[in-house]
């Protein structure tokens, strides 16, 4: 810690710290040292935890301003940071340098530090200012994670406005290679996940005077609102999706929820997201919402994944820009893709829809020429046009019906007793419930219209 310059001492009552004593080569050896000894030593992160370390690198941070600090040891510097709050034996330095040590104010200045230069010298990031950054991002995430979403204190308050508005820029700004940029909205994207919604409107900006940007994009603007960094975020999700990965999860799940919530408390992202995501159907109606390149065809396809949580990520997205309108969802996605979700929320009644967002009481309505002359032929199971097909009953005597209707229930009771399906009926909550054999189905037809559900109880089965 001595020869890192991180050996924090008290002289006369201020606090001290020699950051330019010695060889900065030095330093930076041995920075790299206690980086190895703190991730693989116990000892090593209670020592540096409660004997100033963490103060020292909280000092050292005043002072990355000096052109003369090598980079290498800002780097490391936040390398030890971070590794003291994310590991589980230092999870008490998390509210020590939020709180005590005013650490959330003087990473965010790097931050916006970094930023200013670049833009004062009209050149991108370079792949060591990205570094930087995002070693940054990851310590803001590790002092985040848990923090109440509705917050009423003023200076918190003030830090969240101040931090999103960073984060907004750092969406936007220029890097010296497509992969830096990727890495340094992805730990944007991160870190967005744990601010308080309210303050998703700090992405936005008031669009008083057209600029250069807005004049070479006309589709920034809407309502009123500067939306580059939703435009940002749409093509980051767009590229997780076009790029295959080997995690899936790790891969779509920070942007989906990111987006979720930014446009289920925030209209004006909501419908901007929604003419990017789900503009009004028009020839497209004729092809099943899964088949096509678009972001809407992309994720219905991700609707039917066999990885949960992104499946239910999507679905959530969906529905949170359909308003959580049951209707709109179906006749975007096919109701066979949303029976999941809809199952899930109790929505398979649709008197029994609940708002969880809130929304405006406009209609939207958007349904288009195209799609209002094929609307009677669309199937809404799969949520696509289809030719009229010959009635396959047509010409059968009701003696020929009643036997073949006799067959499809011993079919379904055949597969019901192996096990293979289990046949239910939607409850009063919009619940499927089960039934203990399928002519319960029919019992009650006569008196009320009742909608069955059949669930495979054998993945594997067809």
């Amino acid at each position: 810690m001595k020869l890192s310059g991180l050996q924090h001492y008290a002289d006369e009552g201020r606090e001290c710290i020699n950051i330019h004593t010695g060889d900065q080569d030095v330093i930076v050896e041995s920075q790299k040292c206690l980086c190895n000894l703190i991730f693989n030593s116990l000892d090593a992160q209670r020592f540096c935890s409660n004997r100033g370390c963490v103060e020292g690198i909280v000092q050292r941070l005043k002072t990355y301003g000096d052109p003369d600090l090598k980079y290498e040891i800002k780097f490391y510097d936040m390398r030890m940071l971070f590794l003291l709050t994310a590991l589980p034996s230092c999870i008490e330095t998390r509210p020590k340098i939020r709180y005590d040590l005013h650490g959330f104010t003087y990473l965010m200045e790097v931050l916006d530090l970094t930023l200013r230069s670049s833009e004062e010298e009209k050149i991108p990031l370079s792949d060591q200012d990205v570094d930087l950054c995002s070693e940054i991002l990851k310590i803001l995430f590790n002092l985040t994670v848990g923090i109440q979403k509705k917050s009423a204190d003023e200076e918190e308050e003030a830090h969240f406005m101040r931090l999103v508005s960073i984060l907004r820029d750092l969406l936007m700004c220029r890097t010296a290679t497509k992969e830096k940029q990727e890495e340094i909205q992805s730990h944007t994207v991160n870190l967005l996940i744990n601010i308080p919604v309210d303050f998703y409107e700090e992405l936005l900006t008031p669009m008083n005077e057209p600029d250069v940007r807005a004049i070479e994009s006309k589709d920034v603007e809407y309502d009123g609102k500067n939306m580059e960094a939703i435009i940002v975020l749409l093509l980051f999700l767009g590229k997780r999706l076009e790029v295959p990965s080997k995690s899936l999860k790790e891969s779509l799940a920070p942007i989906l929820h990111c987006l979720c919530e930014a446009c289920r408390h925030n209209r004006s992202i909501r419908k901007f997201c929604r003419s990017k995501v789900l503009p009004p159907l028009r020839d497209d109606v004729r092809r099943l919402p899964e088949e096509g390149h678009s972001l809407r065809n992309r994720l219905c396809k991700l609707l039917t994944s066999p990885i949960t949580e992104v499946k239910d990520l999507v679905a959530h997205f969906l529905f949170v820009l359909c308003k959580e309108n049951v209707n709109r969802m179906v006749k975007y996605t096919g109701y066979g893709n949303c029976a999941g979700l809809l199952a899930q929320f109790g929505l398979l009644k649709l008197d029994s829809a609940t708002l969880r967002g809130d929304y405006s009481s406009d209609s939207e309505d958007s349904n288009t020429d195209e799609y209002l002359e094929l609307k009677d032929q669309i199937n809404p199971i799969t949520g696509h046009w289809e030719e009229p097909r010959p009635d396959p009953m047509e010409g059968m005597s009701e003696e020929q019906k009643e036997y073949e209707a006799e067959k499809l229930i011993v079919a379904m009771d055949k597969l019901q007793r192996e096990g293979i399906i289990q046949p239910s009926r939607i409850g009063p909550d919009g619940q499927p419930v089960p039934v203990s054999h399928v002519l319960e189905l029919i019992e009650d037809r006569d008196t009320t219209t009742t909608t069955t559900t059949t669930t495979a109880s054998n993945p594997d089965s067809k």
